[in-house]
């Protein structure tokens, strides 16, 4: 693995590390935008950008994301980065399960289901080999049970 992804694998873990990434997702956000899918997270670790219906506004919302693939399907996780509360584009993705998903400048309908019981261990497991930080988030997140969907393209 090249020096850069495995230093952010190992930082990962540090608390200060989530605050800044936290921070960074609007630039990310951004730098995605302006090259339509094809440069997101620095091409650190396999990232897409997945645009959900948000709950209230009805209005598109896009978020870069970490994930792994699954046969054809997309896996991705609502961390948040450890917080207590879940991200916004989950609680999207469980009003309206249908959204997009931009990948390599590539967008692909996808529909999306939230993992439970023994295909969420699974998919959990997948989902560490790329972002082992992911185990760390979840003792921030003691609280609650992290989200893991799964995104069946249509």
């Amino acid at each position: 693995m090249p020096m850069l992804p495995r230093l952010a694998r190992y930082l990962g873990h540090r608390r200060w590390f989530a605050r800044m990434g936290r921070f960074l997702v609007p630039a990310d956000r951004a730098v995605a935008k302006l090259t339509k899918g094809r440069v997101v997270a620095l091409g650190l670790l396999p990232t897409l950008i997945l645009t959900t219906t948000g709950r209230k506004s009805g209005q598109p919302r896009t978020q870069p994301l970490v994930y792994v693939r699954d046969g054809d399907n997309y896996v991705v996780i609502g961390s948040n980065w450890g917080q207590q509360g879940h991200p916004a584009w989950s609680t999207n993705l469980l009003a309206t399960p249908d959204a997009v998903v931009t990948l390599g400048g590539r967008e692909i309908p996808v529909r999306g289901s939230l993992a439970e019981g023994d295909e969420r261990d699974r998919l959990w497991r997948m989902l560490l080999t790329v972002w082992p930080a992911y185990q760390t988030y979840q003792e921030r997140a003691s609280n609650r049970v992290i989200r893991i969907f799964s995104l069946v393209p249509r």
